[in-house]
């Protein structure tokens, strides 16, 4: 059956002890390799960092909330970047989207070769409720999962065990992508942390598992979770037209000219969608309110 919208569900396991979020953002990175032509190394190092920040936007207080990831690593990809908020409307981007590298010994995508293991993943959390949160530490592995497990613990100290995988076909069309997130809650017994480590163990492949079962199928079948909490997770950018108009206004009206001259118009261009909003010369005369400019 074909996927509509992506999904996350959360539960409590192991007595209470553990929190537990199961996510399917296949339709998630689908629209992420729309937007920005990924190559499949990309999409899989983006897909996989927009999954855990939606598991971060998931824990914000409100929906006006705010989050903000960066992964900056030493590889050919470049810098990561994906924003998202309290209401689970994501978008991010991949410095280089059509970055192609060899596949691993194993035969997987070389992730950790795209974004490479030196560099930092940094997080910046906005409650509304003054400074901001930012936590940063550095890369152990660019594989993604083990560099957001070293955050949780060294910036959050809250251990937290991770799987991620998207799932692609040789063309970037993503069959699978999600992950499973295992967070003992404060006080947890050493039982509770020790299920935690032996549950992830098994979702080495996870993102065929998505591809076969779903999330919500994952948590019935190897949690016996049924009464999750369900949202739905949307690429959705803050972008618009009238914010790419206010851009060209600050430029001030001779320099605006001076583009129009060069270039015949002037593009404004989104990262996280990969829009571009294009003014003509009309456009920019009215935007100044000339009716007479050149």
């Amino acid at each position: 059956m074909q996927k509509e919208v992506s999904k996350i569900y959360k539960t409590l396991v192991c007595g209470g002890e553990v929190s537990l979020a199961v996510l399917d953002t296949t339709v998630l990175v689908r629209e992420a390799v729309r937007r920005h032509a990924l190559s499949p190394v990309a999409a899989a190092a983006l897909g996989r960092t927009m999954t855990a920040t939606a598991y971060l936007c998931s824990w914000l207080k409100g929906e006006e909330s705010n989050l903000y990831v960066t992964v900056s690593g030493n590889g050919p990809g470049g810098k990561i970047s994906v924003s998202g908020d309290g209401a689970l409307h994501l978008r991010g981007n991949i410095q280089v989207p059509d970055v192609s590298l060899p596949l691993r010994a194993d035969g997987k995508l070389d992730v950790g070769g795209c974004v490479g293991k030196e560099g930092t993943l940094t997080v910046v959390r906005d409650d509304g409720e003054g400074i901001p949160f930012v936590g940063t530490c550095a890369l152990l592995t660019g594989e993604i999962g083990e560099d957001f497990s070293a955050y949780f613990l060294t910036s959050e100290q809250r251990p937290t065990a991770i799987a991620l995988g998207v799932l692609l076909t040789p063309d970037a069309l993503c069959l699978g992508a999600g992950g499973v997130f295992l967070q003992p809650m404060p006080g947890a017994s050493e039982e509770a942390i020790s299920y935690a480590e032996t549950q992830i163990a098994k979702f080495a492949h996870i993102s065929s598992l998505i591809a076969e079962m779903g999330a919500e199928k994952i948590m019935k079948d190897f949690f016996g979770a049924e009464h999750t909490d369900e949202r739905d997770l949307v690429f959705r950018c803050r972008c618009s037209r009238e914010k790419a108009a206010s851009a060209v206004l600050s430029m001030g009206k001779k320099d605006a000219e001076k583009l129009l001259d060069e270039e015949g118009k002037i593009a404004v261009h989104c990262h996280d969608c990969n829009t571009d909003y294009l003014f003509d010369r009309e456009d920019v005369a009215a935007l100044f309110g000339d009716k007479n400019s050149k």
